[in-house]
């Protein structure tokens, strides 16, 4: 088959890769240029060109970290890169000379993780969270990515999990994560917290000894004291993975997926977040959808995002014919 290019863009860096004959070349990767959108845009091209190195390329796709109104191809929201308003689609398609395709990072991540290392469709229907500093998330139905009427389906991390109703509910604000929210409960923010807060509450433990040095205590320190055998930082991340599977609960009964596949940087913390998320999820699925219920880790790692772009180019291309 002709290549296809997928790009992965986030907050701090890009990767740019093709999809070939002989699978996936050699990433290129640059930090991620935030002064200006045109800047950015030149960037995109620039690396097209080098993933490209003279080989031919039949389309492009791209994975965001903002809201993609998919069939113009615009940035209706964007966050951490400087994109919001831009007919992304069409100023690369102009520029590239190719049809370029434009979603989501966690989306195409979603449509990667949707199949096996023969990049062959495995799972018709599947939910993706990631979890990192925030939560995000993709959707595969019948084996195509679901955006929903916006374009902005998947935003998993915004799932309320935790909204205290017994009195007063807190009035919504536009500031999110919303309080109770997947994202403000269980992303890498929130176990941070719960790790600083754990260290003062208990100077005697792991992390208090931590802290009592000087150290800021966060997350990941919790998780290795755990694995140390640190009952306090043990009940850290209990309580964190907890939270995740209430939300892998709720995708479950929501969309009845083949898989829920855990993606991000917390899948460093190994059994100690998907064994205590699993059990919760089960406990909250309703009982005609536990036998189906399976959660992994993403298989594809940190290449998820630039395959995915590259299945989305693939799979476009060859529904337009």
């Amino acid at each position: 088959m002709t290549g296809v290019i997928g790009l992965d863009v986030g907050g701090t860096k890009i990767a740019a890769t093709l999809l070939g004959e002989d699978g996936l070349g050699e990433h290129v990767q640059q930090p991620t240029r935030l002064d200006s959108a045109a800047a950015l845009v030149d960037q995109f091209v620039e690396l097209v060109g080098q993933a490209a190195a003279g080989r031919p390329y039949a389309a492009v796709g791209i994975g965001v970290p903002s809201i993609v109104r998919f069939e113009t191809g615009e940035i209706a929201a964007s966050t951490n890169i400087p994109l919001k308003g831009i007919a992304l689609r069409r100023q690369l398609g102009e520029r590239l000379g190719v049809p370029v395709f434009v979603d989501n990072d966690a989306t195409v991540a979603a449509l990667a993780e949707a199949h096996d290392d023969h990049y062959q469709l495995v799972s018709r229907n599947l939910v993706m969270i990631t979890v990192g500093t925030g939560i995000g998330g993709g959707i595969v139905i019948d084996g195509h990515i679901f955006r929903g009427g916006s374009g902005g389906a998947g935003e998993v991390g915004m799932t309320l999990i935790g909204l205290p109703i017994d009195g007063d509910v807190p009035s919504a604000t536009d500031h999110f994560p919303q309080p109770g929210s997947l994202e403000a409960l269980s992303a890498g923010h929130a176990i941070d917290r719960a790790a600083a807060a754990a260290a003062a509450a208990f100077p005697d433990s792991a992390l208090g000894r931590l802290a009592a040095s000087g150290q800021r205590v966060l997350g990941s320190d919790a998780v290795q004291a755990a694995r140390a055998g640190d009952q306090v930082a043990a009940r850290v991340v209990r309580c964190w993975a907890r939270a995740l599977g209430v939300g892998i609960a709720n995708a479950v009964n929501t969309f009845d997926p083949d898989e829920v596949v855990i993606g991000g940087g917390a899948i460093a913390a190994g059994e100690l977040l998907i064994e205590p998320a699993r059990e919760i999820a089960y406990g909250y699925t309703h009982p005609g959808l536990r036998e189906r219920l399976s959660v992994r880790y993403a298989r594809w790692g940190a290449t998820a995002g630039v395959l995915g772009a590259c299945l989305l180019a693939r799979d476009e291309l060859e529904r337009s014919r």
